[in-house]
C-alpha cells in the first residue's frame, strides 16, 4: 500500500510540473522525450527520498517528487535544447529515423536518444582516404559544434571513429582512433572528450560493396548529460 502511494505521489509531482517543461519545439524537434523521461525518473526518485528522509508521509513524498522532477526535467530539457541547437548550427534537422544512416546523401545526422544526443559525420566529408587530417569544410562544422558546447559545460562528450574493412584490422583501428582524436582536439574546450577507434566494428551495413563501405566510414559525437551514461560506442 505504501509503495502504491509513493508511486501515486511521484506521478502527481510529475503532472504538476508537466506544464513547465512541455514547451513547443525550438526549431527542428519538439517532442522533448528526454525532458519527459528525466522528469518522470526524477519525480519517482525524489518522492522516494522525500518519503524516506521526511516523516514517511505523502506530503514529504510530494515535495521530494517535485524537486526530483524539476531537476530531472531540467537535465532532459538541456539535452533536447542541445540537439536542436546542434542541428541548427550544422544546417540540418533532428532526424530520429533509424534508416537515415542508410542514405548516403545524409552527410550529417543529428539524432536524439534516451540518454544522449548523437551527431554522425559521414567520412567522405571529413577526411581524405587513409588520412586523419580534417578537410577544411569539415573543420568548420566541427568547430561549430565546439563553439556550442562551450554553452553547455556540464555535457560529457564521447567521440568514436569508424572505418570500412579495407585493409587490416589493426591499421583501421589506429586510423579510426586518430580520426576520433582529431575531432576531439577541436572539441576540447569542455575538457578532453572520451575517444575510441572502432575500426570496422559496429558496421551500419555489411562491408560487401563500395556503397556500403562508404556508409560505414564515419565519425560519431555523443553528448551525455552525465558520465554515468557513457557506453562503449564500438558495441
Amino acid at each position: 500500500m505504501k509503495l502504491h502511494k509513493l508511486i501515486l505521489t511521484s506521478s502527481v509531482a510529475l503532472l504538476m510540473l508537466t506544464g513547465c517543461y512541455n514547451q513547443p519545439g525550438l526549431v527542428e524537434d519538439g517532442s522533448y522525450n528526454r525532458t519527459k523521461t528525466g522528469a518522470g525518473t526524477g519525480a519517482l526518485a525524489g518522492a522516494m527520498i522525500g518519503y524516506n528522509t521526511g516523516s514517511h508521509d505523502a506530503k514529504s513524498a510530494i515535495i521530494g517528487g517535485l524537486l526530483g522532477a524539476a531537476i530531472g526535467g531540467a537535465v532532459g530539457y538541456s539535452m533536447d535544447e542541445q540537439a536542436n541547437a546542434m542541428a541548427r548550427a550544422l544546417g540540418t534537422g533532428v532526424n530520429n529515423d533509424p534508416l537515415a544512416a542508410l542514405d548516403p546523401n545524409n552527410t550529417i545526422i543529428v539524432s536524439k536518444h534516451a540518454t544522449y544526443v548523437k551527431i554522425m559525420f559521414r567520412d567522405r566529408m571529413m577526411f581524405a582516404s587513409d588520412s586523419a587530417r580534417l578537410q577544411s569544410s569539415a573543420k568548420y562544422k566541427v568547430k561549430k559544434v565546439g563553439q556550442l558546447l562551450a554553452n553547455y559545460p556540464q555535457t560529457v562528450v564521447g567521440i568514436a571513429g569508424f572505418t570500412d574493412n579495407t585493409g587490416g584490422y589493426d591499421h583501421n583501428q589506429r586510423l579510426s582512433q586518430r580520426r576520433a582524436d582529431t575531432v576531439a582536439t577541436l572539441l576540447s574546450m569542455n575538457g578532453r572528450p572520451y575517444t575510441k577507434g572502432c575500426a570496422y566494428d559496429k558496421a551500419i551495413v555489411p562491408n560487401n560493396s563500395a556503397r556500403n563501405r562508404a556508409l560505414n566510414r564515419r565519425v560519431e559525437v555523443y553528448l551525455y548529460a552525465d558520465r554515468g551514461n557513457l557506453a562503449d560506442p564500438c558495441r
